[in-house]
């Protein structure tokens, strides 16, 4: 009977360490070749693993919460079911003596219908699902949840399902009374973001200490870096944005839009998208010999997560319909917010959006995303008294802050940017042209 140990991989992006979060699997434990056994915390993003052997668990070398370097064996399988072993099973405390190093380079991510995951070693038609395959206390029952009053069509009941909403707690918005889309959506968001409207009480402590690592750390860096090495320069513009705000209406009524969330950020990305084919220069990167100029748009979203601040891309952005890239967006958003962004989706970036009016605020000056020269934040759209033909009247108003890298765009540049930005935000029929 063999023993393999599994040595922790680099998963992309020239990985040196990562911490274990959690261990799907304990000693003893039978497990099948791609079955998730750890969840990992990269400098970027959470990652699971899957076992690149099938066998029994014969010892965890790791235990939750160390950091590790790459290279370092993680896991011990023996070949065989547990009743086969001869050896006493170990935990990480037990541990004892080095092993030998045995490592396995993942192989590429294939289709989530072939039944592997993340980072593969090929499809084992007798994996289990990943849900029987997580250990740890049993979770309590789901309530009986009442049943729901108003329509629900079947893909938007699995879209609640997905995100955790409950929708007998959901306002319908359809012209025929039923749940959409953006129903849900907003009903996710909503909880995001009073989920600590309580005041909790003083804790007992009167210090914590969080040690600086993992995403946290790396965030310092690339923060440190982009304000001390990047000279930047914000400028701000008022918008009335109110035919953005009839035009987001037209798209949510139209059948070619059904079952898409259309939000103002689609209109934002549009505009960010027909701005940098006018003035390429904001779409650049900075090397000490030379300004790479891209021709294409990986177009960032800053995304606050659970676990922090983190910037995915949708690639070619440029080349995208409004419809497929409001799916791309949409699906940015709910995969950074389950904490299942991957180190490739946050590479590559050319320039950036941050939507600082998802928490309420009219503008901010953003810091530049390490390897871009531009960035774009949009605030708040609320209704605000705005003078038209001399009378004052309401109107939907937002502002548009933008920070550039002074070393690659000038500031005339940097104005025409962010006046084209503001163009598309008073008038989206100009994305016509």
């Amino acid at each position: 009977m063999t023993t393999s140990h599994f040595a922790l991989p680099d998963v992309g992006e020239g990985l040196t360490e990562a911490e274990i979060v959690s261990w799907k699997v304990a000693p003893g434990d039978e497990v099948t070749v791609n079955q998730v056994i750890v969840e990992i915390e990269t400098a970027k993003s959470l990652v699971e693993l899957p076992s690149p052997y099938a066998g029994t668990v014969a010892e965890l070398l790791v235990a939750e919460g160390d950091t590790v370097a790459v290279g370092t064996p993680i896991v011990a399988v023996a070949s065989g079911t547990a009743e086969q072993l001869a050896a006493p099973l170990r935990t990480p405390a037990q541990a004892a003596s080095p092993v030998e190093v045995q490592v396995r380079e993942p192989a590429e991510q294939v289709d989530e219908g072939s039944g592997s995951v993340l980072v593969g070693y090929g499809t084992d038609t007798h994996a289990k699902s990943r849900r029987g395959q997580r250990r740890g206390p049993v979770a309590s029952p789901v309530p009986v949840r009442t049943p729901v009053a108003a329509p629900v069509k079947p893909p938007i009941r699995k879209l609640a399902k997905d995100l955790g909403v409950d929708l007998g707690r959901v306002a319908p918005s359809g012209t025929s009374g039923e749940v959409t889309r953006d129903d849900v959506l907003r009903a996710k968001q909503q909880e995001s973001v009073f989920r600590n409207v309580e005041t909790p009480a003083w804790p007992d402590s009167r210090e914590e200490r969080v040690p600086v690592k993992g995403m946290r750390k790396a965030i310092a860096n690339a923060m440190v870096s982009s304000a001390f090495t990047a000279p930047h320069v914000s400028v701000f513009v008022d918008v009335d944005a109110t035919r953005t705000m009839e035009y987001i209406k037209r798209l949510k009524a139209s059948p070619d839009f059904a079952n898409v969330r259309i939000s103002p950020l689609l209109v934002m990305a549009r505009a960010v998208i027909w701005a940098v084919r006018r003035n390429p220069t904001v779409n650049s990167s900075w090397t000490d010999s030379e300004i790479v100029v891209h021709h294409y748009v990986n177009l960032g979203i800053a995304a606050a997560t659970p676990r922090g601040l983190i910037v995915p891309n949708v690639k070619d952005a440029q080349s995208l319909s409004m419809r497929n890239l409001a799916s791309s967006l949409e699906q940015l958003v709910i995969t950074a917010r389950d904490g299942k962004t991957q180190p490739a989706e946050m590479a590559q970036g050319t320039i950036t959006i941050t939507n600082l009016g998802s928490f309420g605020m009219d503008t901010g000056t953003p810091i530049l995303n390490p390897g871009e020269v531009a960035i774009v934040a949009l605030g708040t759209i609320k209704q605000k008294p705005w003078v038209v033909d001399g009378e004052v009247v309401p109107r939907y108003v937002t502002t548009i802050g933008a920070s550039f890298d002074h070393r690659v765009v000038d500031g005339d540049v940097a104005s025409r940017f962010t006046a084209d930005v503001a163009a598309i935000l008073e008038e989206p029929a100009l994305l016509l042209d």
